[in-house]
């Protein structure tokens, strides 16, 4: 009897090592085809560049972006500054030019990049950490997929940036009535796509002996169904934060987001609208990093798309 207790431990050891060398196999995989992934590289990089530029905004040779001169209003980019400006500074060459009230367009487009990313990584962050939760439980409790499904269609029915504004206008403007008023309509969007999952998980053979042996719903969820939503909702938050960054420069552009003191690619756009024939360089740098930025993420999330999904690359 040792002699067979000893077989079955030594059998049971070479299973998981076994499993555990296909684990580690699989994960090199994946990384060596995402570093052969051209979106994902050139998107991943882009990215990374607006993240250090957010993170080094004060050592990017910045002044305060909220100092008024004006002075020195609508001014060119490279219009080099003779005199001694508010903050004691001489010779400072505007890099980006100034807009209607003195303040350094450069300076301001780069610490705008912080506010974007915030609001676009926070929206993503809340939306799929809600829906999430709120998808597994519709698409495993039957009782409950119904009203909350009729809940999520009501949301969507609703154009994302007018529910935005209007969740806006019922509160006071500010970073955080912002992020939250764009995670509302982005919710629906990652509920359908895990209760779409889970409806297709739950029939299968592991899951049904999970049940069969007694196994809790909430230990159930974590450990068969959560593990196969990772890849397919890294994917939709790429496409949110690229979604989030656009509707907060709609919102800071209307005027119904982030107040116009805080630097923002909407805001400075919405100021320098006026003077947009005179002096286009206050829209045209801060809608140059915008589209940057929306289209590095966008790449990033196709890339990430065909590369986590072989069968749609195999189809392609």
């Amino acid at each position: 009897m040792s002699d067979l207790s000893d077989l079955r431990q030594e059998t049971a050891g070479l299973v998981d090592a076994a499993a555990s060398a296909d684990a580690a196999a699989r994960k090199l995989s994946v990384w060596r085809r995402l570093a052969r992934n051209q979106s994902v590289v050139i998107g991943g990089a882009a990215m990374a560049v607006m993240l250090l530029v957010a993170i080094m905004a004060p050592f990017l040779g910045t002044m305060d972006p909220a100092e008024i001169n004006p002075a020195w209003r609508n001014k060119v980019p490279g219009t080099e500054l003779t005199g001694t400006a508010a903050d004691g500074s001489q010779g400072w060459v505007y890099r980006m030019g100034t807009d209607t009230l003195g303040r350094d367009t450069y300076s301001r487009v780069i610490y705008g990049t912080r506010v974007s990313l915030i609001v676009g990584l926070s929206v993503a962050g809340l939306s799929i950490a809600i829906g999430l939760v709120v998808g597994m439980v519709s698409g495993y409790v039957r009782w409950l997929d119904g009203i909350i499904m009729r809940v999520m269609d009501g949301l969507m029915a609703i154009p994302g940036i007018l529910l935005a504004i209007a969740l806006v206008s019922l509160s006071s403007a500010g970073l955080d009535t912002v992020i939250l008023a764009i995670t509302i309509p982005e919710m629906p969007r990652v509920v359908r796509l895990v209760r779409s999952i889970v409806l297709s998980i739950r029939e299968e053979p592991y899951v049904e002996a999970a049940i069969s042996v007694g196994t809790r719903l909430p230990l159930l969820l974590i450990r068969h169904v959560l593990p196969n939503t990772v890849a397919p909702l890294i994917v939709m938050g790429t496409y949110i934060v690229a979604s989030a960054i656009l509707v907060e420069a709609i919102l800071s552009f209307l005027g119904v987001g982030i107040p116009p003191e805080i630097p923002t690619w909407g805001n400075i756009m919405a100021e320098g609208r006026l003077l947009f024939r005179i002096f286009p360089h206050n829209i045209l740098f801060p809608g140059l990093f915008l589209a940057v930025t929306v289209l590095a993420v966008n790449m990033l999330g196709d890339g990430l798309r065909d590369t986590l999904d072989p069968r749609l690359e195999k189809r392609m």
